[in-house]
């Protein structure tokens, strides 16, 4: 795009835009409203769902905002009375065959069908045709579910397997009112940014199999977070209630991952939440673990360390800045080293999002050690070690070297696992603890991406009371007082669902 810059005119406020800029982009940069489905500012334009109409003055009939680009001295409206006809001919002939089922529809409540009948529709329906019926409950992969008659055809969902991902798995098929979206024969949408096309799906026609029928959007509340799924740091929404975390979604950054994010990150809420967690700490008691609270797990081992005890950490790239300055400051002369996800994954990079370190901040953590030693090092010099602190992953899944590098933990003689998941594979020797430590969506600190760029997070809400941060962690091993409490007052079951049938 031009660096120049053009004047117009929109609904009569003078704004200028870089040459090359689409009318429906300047009435965005307004922050004013204008009817569209088709048009989505990470894909072509495709023009099909006509519903963007302004009037440009000088020209006799009404023109669309997506395609139509703005001219030095352009005086434009979307607010006539010709245009606002044409947009409610527009969502009538849109609805013509939409069964109307928004009570049980799983995209009610952040449907654009809704929000845009009720902003620029209202009218009284003139069509009295038979609806045409299509296929419902279309299993197009393991993750998402099509519905057919919901489908608008506005394209966006095709556009985005052809020119994002470039896999090609979807389809316009057939021909006139009898145009759906598919899969082409044995390519089920399996790609690892396939879930892209919920998000984008302005109606009910594309739900994720992941979130179907869990919550209602208005019971949930909405976060903005970092993905801590690996080095490219996406910046993501999080949707939570007082049951936990229920979904995750990408959030628009421009120099990180733009308007997308990987399947795999999507996953990671559920890493948080109680049930797949620690929710105290673990001590070993004849030969088992034993679930104790933090507090007394701390006491206990804070009584066996002492400042002459040789003493190692164990590190991963999934703590915040802060963290790890605060454990450089109460450790100086402890021995550092770092634990990277399987080596042989660390440099794979799939071209648009995923790479092979799945840590959001190896960065910072080379920052505040520069002189961090290696695993191998560690395996070298782990027997000589009385303590050995593990700042374990947070999410176990992400690791797939976690059982073999346990191996080597398990032969040390006092082991400290600090990390949000339990470690099955870590065994029951005495003198070894199990920590339980906050997940992203509990604490606040700065990750570090892979390009260097500093990203903050913010604490939005305690789900596990016994969990630390490592700051947390560091003032208890130094005897100063925490009141961690067992559990919260907004903590209840589900409101909704016990069992869910399997409905494919």
């Amino acid at each position: 795009m031009s660096n120049k810059k053009i004047k117009c005119q929109i609904n009569g406020v003078a704004v200028e835009v870089q040459e090359g800029t689409t009318v429906i982009e300047a009435i965005k940069k307004l922050n004013q409203e204008i009817a569209h489905y088709c048009w989505h500012p990470g894909l072509s334009v495709a023009g099909v769902c006509r519903l963007c109409m302004v009037d440009i003055e000088g020209q006799d009939k009404l023109q669309i905002a997506c395609n139509t680009k703005v001219q030095e001295g352009m005086v434009i409206s979307n607010q006539s009375q010709k245009v606002k006809k044409a947009v409610r001919w527009g969502l009538e002939f849109h609805l013509i065959n939409h069964p109307l089922d928004c009570p049980i529809c799983d995209q009610a409540g952040e449907c654009e069908l809704q929000d845009q009948y009720m902003k620029f529709g209202t009218y009284t329906p003139t069509m009295a045709e038979s609806k045409v019926k299509k296929r419902k409950v279309v299993d197009l992969g393991s993750k998402i579910v099509l519905d057919t008659e919901r489908c608008i055809l506005c394209s966006r969902c095709v556009r985005f397997t052809d020119e994002v991902t470039k896999t090609h798995e979807l389809g316009i098929f057939n021909r006139g009112d009898r145009s759906e979206i598919g899969v082409f024969k044995d390519k089920p949408l399996e790609n690892d940014y396939a879930l892209n096309t919920v998000d984008i799906c302005p109606v009910g026609a594309l739900t994720s199999k992941d979130f179907r029928f869990k919550q209602r959007v208005w019971y949930m509340k909405t976060s903005s977070s970092i993905c801590t799924g690996c080095s490219t740091g996406c910046n993501i929404f999080v949707d939570y209630n007082e049951e936990g975390l229920w979904r995750v979604r990408p959030r628009y950054n421009e120099k990180i991952n733009g308007y997308w994010m990987c399947d795999k990150g999507r996953g990671l809420y559920r890493n948080s939440n109680r049930k797949n967690r620690m929710n105290e700490s673990f001590e070993v008691r004849d030969s088992k673990w034993e679930a104790i609270s933090s507090i007394q797990a701390l006491e206990n081992l804070k009584n066996l360390l002492s400042q002459k005890d040789q003493v190692a950490f164990v590190l991963t790239g999934q703590y915040t800045n802060e963290e790890y300055e605060s454990l450089l400051k109460h450790f100086p002369k402890g021995s550092y080293y770092h634990w990277l996800n399987d080596e042989k994954q660390k440099k794979d990079f799939d071209g648009l999002l995923l790479r092979g370190d799945k840590n959001p901040n190896t960065s910072g953590l080379k920052k505040v050690f520069p002189k961090i030693k290696t695993w191998k090092d560690f395996e070298k010099n782990s027997s000589q070690f009385q303590w050995v602190f593990v700042l374990a992953p947070e999410n176990h899944n992400f690791y797939t070297d976690l059982e073999e590098k346990t191996l080597v933990f398990s032969k040390c003689q006092k082991v400290v696992w600090m990390s949000v998941g339990f470690n099955k594979f870590l065994s029951p020797k005495e003198h070894f603890w199990q920590i339980p430590m906050k997940s992203f969506f509990e604490k606040t600190g700065e990750y570090t991406n892979f390009k260097g760029i500093k990203q903050k997070v913010q604490k939005v809400q305690t789900l596990v009371p016994q969990a630390l941060c490592v700051e947390e962690f560091l003032k208890l091993l130094k005897g100063e007082k925490l009141d961690l409490k067992r559990t919260h007052p907004y903590f209840k079951n589900n409101q909704f669902l016990g069992k869910t049938e399997k409905l494919w």
